[in-house]
C-alpha cells in the first residue's frame, strides 16, 4: 500500500441532478403547502413567482409549471456544478 491519496471518482451528474431536483421540488411543495395552511403569514408564492415563469398562485396549471420548473432548476445546477467541480478538483 502506498501513502498516496486514492483518486476519487468525482461527482456524477445523474445522481446529483436527481438529488438537487428533488430537493427543490420538495421545497416547492412544502412552501405551497405552508402557503395554503397559513396564507396570511406564509407568503412564499411571492418569492416563487419571479423565479418560476408561468407560476400562478392557486391555479392547477401554475402549480404544475412551478413544480416542473423547480425540478428543472435542479438539473440546471447539476449540469453547471459537476463540470466546474471536476475542473477545479484537478
Amino acid at each position: 500500500m502506498s501513502n498516496q491519496p486514492q483518486a476519487t471518482t468525482g461527482l456524477r451528474i445523474g445522481p446529483l441532478g436527481n438529488s438537487l431536483s428533488l430537493l427543490l421540488a420538495i421545497s416547492y411543495l412544502l412552501c405551497v403547502g405552508f402557503g395554503l395552511i397559513a396564507p396570511e403569514s406564509m407568503r412564499m408564492y411571492e418569492a416563487w413567482a419571479p423565479l418560476l415563469p408561468g407560476f400562478e398562485w392557486l391555479s392547477l396549471s401554475g402549480f404544475i409549471i412551478g413544480l416542473v420548473e423547480a425540478y428543472l432548476y435542479g438539473w440546471y445546477l447539476a449540469l453547471l456544478f459537476v463540470p466546474l467541480y471536476r475542473w477545479f478538483s484537478r
